[in-house]
């Protein structure tokens, strides 16, 4: 369902915008309604990236290591040498 909305601009810039519609075969409401999709479609996505790297930290990241060696295997005199 479509809904009106009041806008006010600057009259130089309701000018210019009138040009750039007029160029781009459309009006400016299609131009601001599709430029408002555009902007709450970015924003979805971001707080949707955001949401999975913020999982991935909770969760952690496995660096292919076989774990942290006991004290008594790292200092294992006898081994040394």
């Amino acid at each position: 369902m479509k809904r009106n909305l009041t806008v006010s601009i600057r009259s130089e810039l309701l000018q210019q915008i009138r040009a750039l519609a007029a160029q781009r075969r459309t009006s400016i409401s299609g131009m601001l309604a599709e430029e408002l999709e555009a902007q709450v479609s970015q924003a979805r996505a971001h707080a949707s990236n955001r949401r999975k790297a913020l999982a991935l930290l909770k969760q952690g990241l496995h660096l292919g290591s076989k774990g942290i060696a006991k004290r008594e295997t790292l200092h294992d005199r006898a081994r040394l040498r």
